[in-house]
């Protein structure tokens, strides 16, 4: 999309790990303070006072509901390896047991930045060493023959687990069904898939109009038009899929005994839903 090619990497990926380092203990993501940086902090300390004062908070539950899931699935043998579409500076490998396989799929200069930060930390002990498949997508293009292959290569018959994150609210919906038309055909019945998105009634809340107003000074101009809301019955409609849980961040802040600071309609409220392939 043409706006995307405004957003810089410390704008998405850095800012959203950040987030994730505000609350490690809701969070459980002690690694995710190894991307903060002077520039990252400054341009959320003005987001948060522009836009949603609680939004580390919904990356913290965020990070806190995928993490949980998959070391449950992981518990009980369900899946072998996941699969992050989008998946930014995110530290899930180094949160679960390394018998995992990693595949984290993005845009090739986030995939080569992280990959090369990676290397660094593993080498200096800073986290522990997991077996990663960092592969660099141009969503934009027909990506599809060609990832599929170098997927297959690595799952084989192993059981999956895929995840999308902070993504589909950039989307179109044409892009969006494209997007879960190819994750069937990567995977098997009995695999896992998690996703996050904002439904429509996030545009009538005074933190939307906030965000929109600050991607417009900070970034690049856009209307409400230009980002996804998805529905429920979006999710119980996809084909060969069967949702078997939802979540958002008031439930979540709920079952995590989260107090939250804000008014609702100074927060962008998330939603996750699991759902399994039949």
């Amino acid at each position: 999309m043409e706006k995307e090619q405004h957003i810089k990497i410390h704008e998405t990926a850095f800012v959203t790990s950040t987030f994730r380092a505000f609350d490690e203990n809701l969070s459980q993501d002690h690694f995710a303070k190894l991307w903060e940086n002077l520039k990252t902090t400054k341009w959320i300390n003005e987001y948060l006072e522009l836009v949603s004062a609680e939004e580390p908070f919904t990356h913290c539950l965020r990070n806190r509901y995928f993490l949980e899931t998959l070391q449950d699935l992981i518990e009980q043998q369900e899946i072998e390896v996941v699969i992050n579409f989008g998946s930014g500076f995110s530290m899930y490998p180094f949160l679960l047991h390394e018998k995992i396989i990693h595949i984290e799929i993005d845009k090739p200069e986030i995939v080569d930045y992280k990959k090369k930060k990676i290397e660094e930390w593993e080498n200096e002990h800073k986290i522990p060493k997991r077996n990663i498949h960092f592969m660099g997508v141009d969503f934009s293009k027909d990506y599809q023959k060609e990832l599929l292959s170098e997927i297959q290569s690595i799952k084989r018959n192993k059981s999956t687990f895929i995840l999308i994150e902070g993504v589909l609210f950039f989307l179109t919906r044409a892009e969006t069904n494209k997007l879960f038309d190819f994750f069937n055909s990567i995977q098997e019945n009995g695999d896992y898939l998690g996703s996050a998105s904002f439904q429509e009634t996030i545009k009538e809340t005074q933190a939307f109009e906030n965000l929109l107003r600050f991607f417009n000074q900070k970034v690049s101009k856009t209307t409400e038009d230009d980002y996804q809301t998805i529905q429920d019955n979006y999710y119980h409609s996809i084909k060969n899929y069967k949702v078997i849980d939802h979540q958002d961040y008031f439930s979540l802040s709920k079952k995590y005994k989260h107090r939250i600071n804000q008014p609702k309609e100074l927060i962008l409220n998330e939603n996750f839903y699991l759902l399994k392939k039949n």
